[in-house]
C-alpha cells in the first residue's frame, strides 16, 4: 500500500518557460532527506498538463535519478484514451512506479455512466502495465467528484492501488474513505486536500499526495508519525503550526497555489528564485502574495 507523506512537487523553470533540471534534482533530493516516502511529478503542481510529452518523460528521469528509493508517481493525462494510454506506456517506460489518473474532462455533466471510468481507466491501466491512482479532484481545480456507482467499479480494476481525494469537501472525503474501507481495504486513501490534511489524517487517511506537500516536509512526516501513534495533541500542534501558510498558499484564486509554492520554496533558499516563473497561461503572483507567504513562512523550520 501507498502511505506517509508524497508530495507534489513544482517544476523549476528559467524565464524562458524551460525546465531546470539540475535545479530540479537538487531540490528532489532535499526532499528526499525529510523521510517522505515518494514523490508526485507532472501533476498539476508541476505543471504537468502544460507539458510536452518529452519533458514529461525528462521530467520522470531526472526524478528517478534524485529520488532515490522513494517512489515516483506521475500524472496521466489526454484529451482521448490513447492519448492517455500514450501518456501511462511513456511514464512507465521512463521509470515511473504508479500514474494519478487526471478525470478526463468528458467525465463533467450528469448523469454519469459509470462504464465511462471504468473504461478510460481499465484501457490505461492494461495497456500501459502501470498501476494507477485514482483522482477525485475539486471542480475549482478542473476536477471531478466521481459518483458512488463510478467509484465501485473502478476499485475492482486490477492496476488500480489507491485513490488520491482532493474534493476539498470532508464529507465528500469521509464518504469516500468509507467506500474504499468496505469495498477495496487493500486500496490506499491518500488526502489530497490541503486545507484538512491533519484532519484527514485523524479520520484515517492512508497518507497524503498534496501540493502542499515540500515547503514543510520535515512538518507533514512528523504530523502523520505522531497521528499513527495516537499522539494527537502533538500533532495538532503542529498542524496550528502550518495552517497560515496553507493559507496562504491556497487563497483565491486557488490556481496561483503553484507559484506561490515556488515563491515559498525560494524563500526557503530551497530553489533559486530565478527558477520560480510558472508556464502561461498561469502567471506571477503579486507583492501581496509574496508578502503573505513571508509572514507564514517565519513560523516554518526546515
Amino acid at each position: 500500500m501507498l502511505s506517509g507523506i508524497i508530495p507534489a512537487v513544482v517544476l523549476p523553470m528559467n524565464s524562458s518557460y524551460e525546465p531546470e533540471l539540475d535545479e530540479y534534482k537538487k531540490y528532489l533530493k532535499w526532499a528526499a532527506s525529510s523521510g517522505i516516502t515518494g514523490v508526485a511529478v507532472n501533476v498539476d503542481t508541476g505543471e504537468g498538463p502544460s507539458l510536452t510529452r518529452q519533458e514529461r518523460v525528462e521530467v520522470i528521469r531526472a526524478a528517478k535519478e534524485a529520488a532515490g528509493n522513494i517512489k515516483v508517481i506521475a500524472g496521466i493525462v489526454g484529451s482521448s484514451t490513447s492519448t492517455a494510454v500514450e501518456c501511462a506506456r511513456d511514464a512507465k517506460e521512463a521509470g515511473a512506479d504508479a500514474g494519478l489518473v487526471f478525470p478526463n474532462p468528458v467525465f463533467l455533466g450528469e448523469p454519469l455512466d459509470p462504464q465511462l471510468p471504468f473504461e478510460y481507466h481499465r484501457r490505461i491501466s492494461e495497456d500501459s502495465g502501470l498501476d494507477i491512482i485514482l483522482f477525485q479532484l475539486q471542480p475549482a481545480l478542473g476536477g471531478f467528484k466521481y459518483t458512488k456507482e463510478a467509484l465501485e467499479r473502478l476499485t475492482s480494476l486490477r492496476r488500480v492501488v489507491g485513490i488520491k481525494e482532493a474534493s476539498f469537501d470532508a464529507k465528500v472525503f469521509l464518504d469516500t474513505l468509507n467506500l474504499f474501507r468496505s469495498r477495496a481495504p487493500n486500496l490506499s486513501v491518500l488526502t489530497g486536500n490541503d486545507n484538512f490534511i491533519f484532519e484527514s489524517f485523524v479520520l484515517g487517511a492512508d497518507g497524503a499526495l498534496i501540493g502542499f506537500g515540500t515547503p514543510p516536509a520535515k512538518q507533514l512526516v512528523e504530523m502523520y508519525s505522531l497521528v499513527k501513534k495516537d499522539r494527537i495533541k502533538e500533532a495538532r500542534e503542529i498542524h496550528i503550526e502550518l495552517t497560515p501558510l496553507v493559507e496562504a498558499i491556497f487563497s483565491p484564486p486557488v490556481r496561483n497555489y503553484r507559484a506561490r509554492v515556488k515563491y515559498a520554496l525560494s524563500e526557503l533558499g530551497i530553489i533559486d528564485g530565478k527558477y520560480t516563473y510558472v508556464r502561461p497561461p498561469l502567471m506571477g503572483i503579486t507583492q501581496q502574495e509574496k508578502d503573505a507567504i513571508k509572514l507564514a513562512l517565519k513560523r516554518i523550520e526546515v
